[in-house]
């Protein structure tokens, strides 16, 4: 079964290739591997845009021991040949010939799989880089307003992406004129700013396990633990040990005080570093995105995002000019891998 693609904020659909001909449509695998799911999709490309994206197949990156592995595994299931064209959006930086996940035990060498998989050499991106590659291609209708003033996404100027899960991926969309530029980054890897004595006991907790700690220990899924340890200790609450996944479901309905609290908290940090990333980088929108991103969408719009967002000082002012949106598509890496590697594909064939 295939999905249409949804339509790019500006209309690509009749890019012709250097020759000036129409290039024939051709079908690729887009694959995108976090820290704890796999995803792989066949999409159809036409003239450097995405015509269709086919169902994903996903699964559990701890059931397989390889890359490889669940390539076949997705294979199986496809029940055809897969096409050769391949683009691989990892959650690590894409800087070396060895591929090491922060929270993916897969070790993955891009030079081994042509190869092992009969395949093109694949185009390997940054996970948040192609999630980047959706924003900047989607229509502003799977983009809803977050705060902010309530208006696309510039068409000049630097956009930031956002989006905590497993971990906490940035990227930015660099835009000058007709050109388009995407960035993957590590901004979850930053040091954690703390705001207020909350967040510096909470600091103060992690920095006796970790030392060093990065803002993805705390905004991220996992994130509520501490979260919910340190509101314990604080209330003289019995602590519950529980799982992140556990703790998100009891957040997410409603009825645990201790969760909800912490799911609040997780809010205003998530708009404070959201902040912090858009002023870094002198950007004229921001978009949060990530599995836990969509988890919130009903409650970001509500929460203390927007306080902590424009809590910038001297900075306020220009921080309430900046348009905040989230992205409501359904599989944003995989449509924005197949994206990367269909302009690609435009501009060599």
């Amino acid at each position: 079964m295939q999905n249409s693609a949804q339509k790019p904020e500006q209309d690509q659909s009749r890019k012709e290739t250097p020759s000036g001909t129409s290039a024939a449509p051709q079908d690729i695998v887009a694959a995108d591997i976090g820290g704890t799911h796999a995803r792989f999709a066949i999409a159809r490309v036409e003239n450097g845009t995405v015509t269709s994206l086919e169902d994903p197949f996903i699964l559990r990156v701890a059931d397989h021991d390889t890359l490889q592995d669940a390539w076949h595994a997705f294979g199986r299931q496809a029940g055809r040949p897969l096409p050769a064209h391949v683009a691989i959006a990892l959650a690590c930086p894409i800087q070396s010939e060895v591929l090491i996940m922060a929270n993916n035990p897969w070790i993955v060498v891009p030079a081994d799989l042509p190869r092992d998989l009969n395949i093109e050499p694949p185009l390997f991106l940054n996970d948040f880089e192609a999630v980047a590659h959706a924003i900047a291609s989607l229509d502003i209708t799977c983009l809803p307003h977050l705060c902010g003033p309530d208006r696309p996404l510039p068409a000049d100027g630097t956009i930031v992406a956002i989006g905590p899960g497993t971990g906490l991926g940035t990227a930015s969309i660099i835009r000058r004129g007709s050109q388009t530029l995407v960035c993957g980054a590590e901004g979850g890897h930053t040091g954690f700013s703390p705001f207020n004595d909350f967040e510096d006991r909470l600091l103060h907790r992690l920095r006796s396990v970790h030392g060093r700690v990065s803002a993805e220990r705390i905004i991220s899924g996992p994130g509520i633990i501490p979260l919910c340890a340190q509101l314990a200790q604080d209330t003289g609450e019995a602590w519950r040990d529980l799982g992140d996944k556990q703790l998100w479901t009891l957040a997410l309905e409603g009825h645990d005080r201790l969760t909800r609290e912490a799911m609040s908290l997780f809010c205003q940090a998530l708009g404070g570093f959201a902040g912090d990333m858009a002023l870094a980088h002198c950007a004229t929108g921001v978009v949060v995105a990530g599995g836990l991103g969509k988890r919130l969408m009903d409650i970001l719009p509500t929460s203390g995002f927007a306080d902590r967002f424009i809590a910038k000082g001297r900075f306020e002012e220009m921080m309430r000019k900046i348009p905040v949106r989230m992205i409501h598509y359904p599989e944003p890496g995989l449509f924005g891998a197949a994206s990367a590697l269909a302009r690609k594909l435009a501009h060599t064939s």
